[in-house]
C-alpha cells in the first residue's frame, strides 16, 4: 500500500531571512537581534554586530534568490516558507513609515516565485526582532510593542496582500519560555526574568497576533492566518502516574499557545499556573476581544520528543534537550543530539487536530547533519542516505495521519537549502537538500550542489508521496 497524500497537497520547503538572506546592512536594512547572536543561543549576544558572524552573509540569498528559486522550482515546489525580516521594513521598529527598498526587495522576490507557479508563505516574525526594539524597550515585555507589529503587518498586508495567501504570525511562538531574547526579544537575562514579566510579554504576543489575524480579515479577506508553535509530544518516563501527570504539565506549556490561538481565550490549566504562582497579568477588556480573532489553520515545526519525570533523580538533560525534558531511552539522536522519533509526529498530527479541529502545515521538519562533499560521476555532491532515510521516515507517518483522518494542507522540510542554523550558528549543521560551500570560519564559494537527497526529493513531489516506502 502506498503513502496518499491529498490532491493539491502543497510540497515545498522553509528558510528563515537571518538564517538565509545576508545582506544585514543592505537596502536600508536596520540591526536585528540576529546582528549580535554570532554564536546563536550558546553565548551571550555581543554589543553590536561582529565579523564571525555567520549571519552576515548567510548564504547571499540577497542577491542569489534568482538562482536558489529556479532550483525550488526544478524540485517541483508547490510553496516556499520564508520570513520577512522586519528590520529591512522598519529598520528601527518603531518608525511611522516603511523602508521602500525592503518592500521593494520583497516585491521582486514574489515576483520569482509568481513567474515560477511557487505560492508564498510568509512568516511575518521569524526570531527577528529590531535590536532598537529590544534594547529600548525591552521586547515584547513592553505593550508599545503590539502597536509597532500591527504597524508592521499593516504595511505587508497593504503592499503584498493580494499576491500571498499563507501567512504565519510568530515563529514558534511557545519557544518564548525557553529563549527569551531570541524569540520574545527581550534582553533581560533569563536568569532574572521574572515570570511574571516573561508570561506578560507571552501575552503581548499573543494579542499582537489576535491583532494582526483581525487586520487580515479587513484587509485580505482571501488569506488564510496561521500560528506556528514547536510541536513537542512529550511522553511519560515510566508508567508511575506521577510521570503521567508531569508529562501533561509539559505538554501544556505549548498546548497553551495553541489553545489561545484556536479558542480565544486562556484555558483553565494555565490560570491556574498563575494562581498558584502569583502571577496577575494586565489583560485589558480589548485584549479579550482580540484574542476571539482566531486563526485559520495551526502550523508547527517538528524535530522530536522528550520525555519527562517526576523523580528529581531520573531528570538527565541531554545535549538535544533545548526545550527540556529528558531523553527517551528507546530512541537514536541525531549529531546534535535531538532525538529522532517518526511516530511521534503522527501522534502530533492526531493529537492537534482532535484538540482544535483546525487544518494543520508542518512547516519544520529536518535533520541537521555534517555532510561531506563528494565527486560522483564528475560532479559535486553529498551522498545523504541518512537524510533521505529520515524525511521518507517521517512523512510516510504524515501519511498515515492522513490515513487517520487529520486534515494536512501541506509539508515544508526545514532548510530546503543549507542556512546558518539558528541555536547554534554553524554552517557545518546542515539541513538542505542543496549543499552550499561555506564553512564555519566564513570560507567558501557560496556555490550550490544538489545532494542526493535532491533528486529523491524531487521524486517524493512529482509522485505526489506515492514513491515513499514504509
Amino acid at each position: 500500500m502506498t503513502t496518499t497524500f491529498p490532491k493539491g497537497f502543497l510540497w515545498g520547503g522553509a528558510t528563515a531571512a537571518n538564517q538565509i538572506e545576508g545582506a544585514y546592512n543592505e537596502g536600508g536594512k536596520g540591526l536585528s537581534i540576529q546582528d549580535v547572536m554570532p554564536k546563536g543561543i550558546t553565548e551571550t549576544p555581543t554589543e553590536g554586530p561582529t565579523p564571525d558572524n555567520l549571519k552576515q552573509v548567510a548564504i547571499d540569498f540577497y542577491h542569489r534568490y534568482e538562482e536558489d528559486i529556479a532550483a525550488f522550482a526544478d524540485l517541483g515546489f508547490k510553496v516556499f516558507r520564508f520570513s520577512i525580516a522586519w528590520s529591512r521594513i522598519f529598520p528601527l521598529g518603531d518608525e511611522a513609515s516603511p523602508n521602500a527598498e525592503g518592500l521593494a526587495y520583497y516585491s521582486r522576490l514574489l515576483d520569482e516565485l509568481e513567474k515560477h507557479g511557487i505560492e508564498p508563505m510568509v512568516t511575518i516574525s521569524h526570531y527577528e526582532t529590531p535590536l532598537h526594539l529590544a534594547r529600548k524597550y525591552n521586547g515584547w515585555t513592553n505593550r508599545q510593542l503590539i502597536g509597532f507589529y500591527e504597524n508592521y503587518c499593516r504595511a505587508l498586508f497593504e503592499n503584498f496582500g493580494t499576491r500571498v495567501k499563507y501567512w504565519l504570525t510568530f515563529n514558534e511562538i511557545n519557544s518564548v519560555i525557553h529563549e527569551p531574547f531570541l524569540s520574545g526579544g527581550i534582553p533581560t537575562p533569563k536568569d532574572q526574568l521574572t515570570q511574571q514579566d516573561l508570561y506578560q510579554a507571552i501575552h503581548h504576543e499573543l494579542v499582537a497576533s489576535a491583532r494582526a489575524t483581525k487586520l487580515a480579515r479587513e484587509l485580505m479577506p482571501a488569506a488564510q492566518v496561521g500560528c506556528m508553535i514547536i510541536a513537542l509530544p512529550t511522553y511519560p518516563l515510566t508508567p508511575d502516574p506521577s510521570d503521567v501527570v508531569a508529562a501533561m504539565h509539559t505538554a501544556q506549556d505549548s498546548y497553551a499557545f495553541g489553545d489561545i490561538h484556536c479558542r480565544g481565550e486562556y484555558p483553565g490549566y494555565l490560570l491556574r499556573r498563575f494562581r498558584d504562582q502569583g502571577i496577575e497579568l494586565e489583560i485589558t477588556v480589548q485584549d479579550r476581544e482580540d484574542l476571539k480573532h482566531t486563526v485559520d489553520f495551526v502550523s508547527f515545526s517538528y524535530y522530536m520528543s522528550i520525555c519527562e519525570t517526576a523523580d528529581p533523580a531520573k531528570k538527565i538533560k541531554g545535549a538535544g534537550n533545548i526545550m527540556g525534558g529528558v531523553p527517551n531511552p528507546t530512541l537514536k539522536a541525531s549529531e546534535w543530539g535531538w532525538q529522532i522519533d517518526p511516530q511521534g509526529l503522527r501522534v502530533v498530527l492526531n493529537d492537534y487536530w482532535d484538540r482544535w479541529q483546525k487544518p494543520l502545515f508542518i512547516v519544520e521538519n529536518g535533520i541537521g547533519a555534517v555532510d561531506t562533499l563528494v565527486e560522483v560521476d564528475g560532479g559535486k555532491t553529498v551522498v545523504d542516505d541518512y537524510r533521505i532515510d529520515y524525511f521518507n521516515d517521517h512523512l510516510v507517518q504524515a501519511g498515515e495521519a492522513i490515513e487517520d483522518g487529520v486534515q494536512l494542507l501541506g509539508y515544508t522540510s526545514w532548510g530546503c537549502i543549507d542556512i546558518v542554523s539558528a541555536s547554534t550558528a554553524q554552517m557545518s549543521k546542515r539541513y538542505g537538500f542543496i549543499y552550499v560551500d561555506r564553512n564555519d570560519d566564513g570560507t567558501g564559494s557560496l556555490a550550490r550542489y544538489p545532494k542526493k537527497s535532491y533528486g529523491w526529493y524531487k521524486e517524493v513531489i512529482a509522485s505526489n508521496g506515492a514513491s515513499l516506502k514504509k
